[in-house]
């Protein structure tokens, strides 16, 4: 699961049950060569100011000829949960699964019920899809009710001298190089965006949000 806070104002198919399961860059057992690794999450405010962008990146470590192959678990659903009210509980969710070369969203609505265990929208809230973006090709970003979508593979964003880290971790240094060596330099990941209004998730003040990625049980 990956957290994040942002202060709006200023910057920043079928019903089927899903449990979450997650980790950061496989540093768990239960998903380590798995579909259901979240690499990291992003939100920020959008180029337009109006907007807020949330991003989620899955299924790291991906070499360029292993991305030509990689594809989005089917069975797994991504969902951003949005907290209005600062009591860490989802009081909004945006949905994202995928299903024969598009990725679907729901959103963004109340959940059908809050915590690990989630029901997808169909039924409610804002719906639509984009076909996912193939490895190499220019980006496929579908525009439809206010909002923006894109799905499909990206170069790795997260700079980590992993080395340089075991090196502290072991005693046999005491910080970080400047630049340091950059572990993830020419590696991939897939990644899910939605661009959002911040009217349809409170439009100012501070909101608590994080992403998970869940299992179809």
């Amino acid at each position: 699961m990956k957290k994040t806070r942002i202060l709006l104002g200023i910057a920043v198919i079928a019903i089927a049950s899903f449990v979450a399961i997650a980790a950061d860059h496989i540093d768990a057992p239960a998903v380590a060569g798995g579909t259901n690794d979240i690499t990291d999450y992003f939100a920020f405010q959008g180029e337009d100011q109006s907007n807020i962008v949330f991003v989620a990146n899955v299924q790291g470590l991906l070499s360029p000829g292993a991305t030509a192959n990689a594809s989005f678990d089917e069975n797994t659903l991504i969902e951003f949960n949005i907290d209005t009210n600062g009591d860490n509980v989802e009081d909004l969710v945006i949905q994202a699964t995928a299903r024969d070369g598009e990725m679907y969203f729901f959103g963004p609505t109340a959940p059908a019920t809050t915590g690990l265990n989630s029901t997808i929208l169909a039924d409610n809230g804002i719906q639509a899809s984009v076909d996912i973006t193939a490895y190499g090709q220019p980006a496929v970003i579908e525009n439809a009710n206010g909002l923006k979508y894109f799905a499909g593979p990206r170069d790795d964003p997260f700079f980590f001298d992993f080395a340089q880290y075991t090196e502290i971790i072991n005693g046999n240094a005491s910080s970080f190089n400047s630049p340091g060596a950059d572990t993830f330099a020419g590696t991939n990941v897939l990644s899910v965006v939605v661009e959002v209004p911040k009217a349809l998730i409170g439009g100012s003040g501070t909101i608590n949000t994080w992403v998970e990625s869940k299992r179809k049980q």
